[in-house]
């Protein structure tokens, strides 16, 4: 054998030392369709679909421990049909904590009020906005969804800031969401369910949103008009550091993610974590980062079990609430 080709060969064909674990096999189409077994073949799958079946392992263990789950979403989805699955969430108790941004507050009682449409990402944004249209991705909103929305809002607004003036009480951003929920009383309501079964809503950003602008309006006439933000974070934190176990499950990323894992700080870590957004870490943003960099934080535990599932989580979340939770209710 010439040098060269032992050479190449030992590069090649480097001896390896044996490893053991899952063996990689994906689901055999032979033994016909089964959804719940082709979503099981996952774990075996290997890249973000063992992910995915790893996500529903630690969801299933945080059900099975009755820990504290916090969940978290971007407003995009609930401009999406999970806002429907999220409401399914809240009204059978299945989560003790929801966290979004104001979009996700105010597009949830917007869609009570009139239905979003499904359109094309290459939708003109100049020719929508002639009509009237504003579009989320390939989701369509009439611009009179938020005519029906202000018309709602004002005079909840009114009759807080009366109280304010009689009391001299300032309303919390939680209890403002409560309120929204009990008076849009419509059972489709992701807030409506939860003021039903006193799950806590915070919304960190209440102003980044229409709510923002009507306020702006109101306060035209009622300049002195406010709404406490700080008794909310030392709620939040409190109820956190109180729980024996907690679990986050933190759909898309933003102010959200950060908020609920700043609260697991205060109890130095959250036990379980499942994380589903499709962004890099490569630029430093919390937004984006693994639960790992969340460690460093003392915002996840070391021993606690975590996992990120890179993908959409309108494809996802609904197969995860199906495998975790509704099996569990069947």
């Amino acid at each position: 054998m010439k040098e060269s080709e032992k050479i190449s060969r030992e590069a090649s064909l480097k001896k390896s030392e044996e490893i053991f674990g899952i063996n990689i096999k994906g689901y055999d189409f032979n033994k016909g369709v089964d959804y719940n077994k082709i979503l099981d073949s996952y774990l075996s799958t290997g890249f973000q679909a063992s992910h995915f079946a790893k996500a529903v392992e630690v969801i299933n263990k945080m059900i099975k421990e009755k820990v504290t789950v916090f969940l978290g979403c971007s407003s995009n989805l609930i401009t999406s049909g999970i806002r429907d699955v999220i409401k399914y969430l809240a009204e059978h108790k299945k989560i003790d904590v929801f966290v979004t941004t104001a979009g996700g507050i105010e597009e949830d009682i917007i869609k009570c009020l009139g239905s979003f449409k499904l359109g094309k990402f290459s939708d003109s944004g100049e020719l929508l906005r002639e009509k009237g249209v504003n579009r989320t991705g390939n989701i369509l909103i009439p611009n009179s969804r938020y005519v029906k929305y202000e018309a709602f809002l004002n005079p909840i607004l009114k009759r807080i800031y009366q109280e304010q003036k009689q009391t001299g009480k300032i309303i919390s951003v939680s209890e403002f969401v409560k309120l929204l929920g009990k008076e849009i009383n419509n059972e489709e309501s992701i807030l409506y369910w939860c003021y039903k079964n006193n799950i806590d809503v915070y919304c960190p950003a209440i102003t980044d949103g229409s709510i923002g602008d009507m306020i702006h309006f109101f306060m035209y006439e009622h300049p002195d008009f406010k709404i406490d933000i700080v008794f909310d974070i030392h709620k939040l934190n409190e109820y956190s550091i109180t729980r024996e176990k907690t679990g986050m499950i933190l759909l898309g990323s933003g102010i959200m993610k950060h908020h609920i894992c700043n609260a697991n700080l205060m109890r130095n870590g959250a036990d379980y974590a499942v994380y589903i957004n499709t962004g890099e870490e490569w630029d430093g943003a919390d937004s984006n980062a693994r639960p790992d960099e969340a460690v460093s934080w003392g915002k996840m535990k070391g021993k606690g079990e975590a996992i990120k599932v890179f993908g959409d989580a309108t494809i996802l979340f609904p197969l995860i609430v199906a495998k975790c939770f509704v099996e569990k209710s069947s």
